[in-house]
Order: structure tokens, then C-alpha cells, then sequence
């Protein structure tokens, strides 16, 4: 039975890369970004009303959700800690925070309908290693796994689960076209990326329920 998977923040290299690989193992993919960029829904997932919507269209036309990708970022940062822009914080909470708060807890139902069903969300290095530098992002990483533990303890006991993948950074053709002598050691391509997200379920959701998964290696 092919799989109902959401990706949120779809419209980006990421999430592009991670579209194709669950399409091109027959997934019903459903791809959301506040862009509707390639082919992605235009959804804002500031918008809790949108996202509930988003839920209960998903619900009718589906019945449940079997894995959730929440790929939602940005980077902000700064050259001291004293130059730390606190607007740089309000919006990271908005993209890295608010945006997960209102996708786990409208679909959180649909989750639980689940067979065999995941969530995740991707991490840095930076939400356990701070710098004085990425104070602001380093903080809204951490509380998005937070956030992430709190949803994956909720799990507990049904057939779905929440994981963390961690990465220093995220790299992709483009990038490397524009920097073709830049090493880009120690990031992660998001072909790798989207290869372990849907390794996730190669193990049991009781075993990854709650793990904090390192692909910096």
C-alpha cells in the first residue's frame, strides 16, 4: 500500500530531494510550502487555521498520514554575541518553532491512524554546541527538539514515531555549482538526507521513537 506522506517546506532543495525520493518509492507524496513552488500547496504554516485545513483535507481525502517531514528552516546569525538581533530570534522562533507547533498538534489525529507512521525533523549540531555567533538559531533548534521529544513521548505506545536528524549543514548541486573549489566538509547532501529519512522505516517505530539521529559522520 503506498504510503501518505506530508512535506512541509517542499518548495526547497531539501524538500525537493526529498519529494523525489518518496515519489520514486511509490508514495502518495503531498508537498506544502508558503511559496507553492514546484508543484508544492501554497500553505502558511504560520496560519494555524490553514494547517488545520490542510489536516482535515488530507483526512478526507486519505484517512490518516503515514510520515510527516518538517523541513521549515532559515539561518540567522551574527559576528558577537552582543550583536545578537533579537528580530533575528523572532523570526527564527516563527520558522523553526510556531511552524512545527501547528503542523504536530493539527496532525498529531492522523499520525495515530498510522500502520507505521513517522515524523522528523532536521537538526544542527548547533542546538547542542552553541557559538556565541548562531545564539538565536541555536536556541530555536534546541527548543524545536524539544518540542520534537515532547511529540515523539506523546507517540508513545502507537504504532508512529518522531525522530531528529542532525546535520552540520545541508548541501546540494547548486551550491556546489556556485562554489566549485569549497570542500563543503562535514555537510550533509540532501540526497543523504532524504536516503535517511525514509530509513526510518526500516526499524521498528518503538526503536526510533524519540532518537536523535547523527548524519554529521
Amino acid at each position: 500500500m503506498s504510503r501518505i506522506i506530508l512535506i512541509a517546506g517542499a518548495g526547497g532543495p531539501a524538500g525537493q530531494a526529498v519529494v523525489r525520493r518518496f515519489a520514486g518509492l511509490g508514495d502518495t507524496v503531498i508537498g506544502v510550502d508558503k511559496s507553492g513552488a514546484d508543484g508544492s500547496l501554497p500553505v502558511d504554516l504560520l496560519d494555524p487555521r490553514a494547517v488545520q485545513d490542510l489536516a482535515e483535507r488530507i483526512k478526507d481525502e486519505h484517512g490518516r498520514v503515514d510520515g510527516i517531514i518538517h523541513l521549515v528552516g532559515g539561518w540567522r546569525g551574527s559576528a558577537s554575541f552582543a550583536e545578537t538581533s533579537l528580530a533575528d530570534w523572532a523570526l527564527l522562533h516563527d520558522l523553526l518553532i510556531r511552524t512545527l507547533q501547528h503542523v504536530t498538534l493539527a496532525f498529531e489525529p492522523l499520525l495515530r491512524a498510522s500502520a507505521d507512521g513517522r515524523f522528523a525533523i532536521v537538526s544542527a549540531k548547533a542546538a547542542q554546541h552553541p557559538t556565541q555567533g548562531n545564539a538565536a538559531y541555536a536556541a530555536a533548534k534546541a527548543a524545536a527538539e524539544a518540542w520534537t521529544l515532547a511529540f515523539a513521548d506523546a507517540l508513545k505506545g502507537t504504532d508512529s514515531a518522531a525522530a531528529i536528524l542532525v546535520v552540520t549543514a545541508l548541501v546540494h548541486d547548486a551550491m556546489r555549482a556556485a562554489a566549485p573549489g569549497k570542500q563543503f566538509k562535514g555537510f550533509t547532501d540532501v540526497a543523504d538526507l532524504a536516503a535517511a529519512l525514509t530509513d526510518l522505516w526500516d526499524t521498528p517505530a518503538a526503536e526510533v521513537n524519540g532518537r536523535r539521529i547523527d548524519l554529521t559522520g
